[in-house]
């Protein structure tokens, strides 16, 4: 919402600069679409190399506790 409201502002203040942004708004998504694939990925190694470190920890506290 709040971008909206920015947007709109941006339009009164000046509009040929709004119509860009709202025209490049899509090409820019496209464009970093492949570095937030990328942060997946990566926080999802993370996330294994975490699991598997704390893996003995928890094996060793036993079932019943969490």
């Amino acid at each position: 919402m709040l971008t909206f409201l920015l947007w709109l502002l941006l339009l009164v203040a000046c509009w040929p600069l709004a119509l860009l942004a709202l025209l490049l708004y899509p090409l820019v998504w496209l464009l970093l679409l492949p570095f937030r694939l990328l942060g997946i990925a990566v926080e999802g190694v993370f996330a294994f190399l975490r699991a598997l470190l704390l893996l003995p920890a928890r094996v060793l506290r036993g079932p019943g506790r969490q």
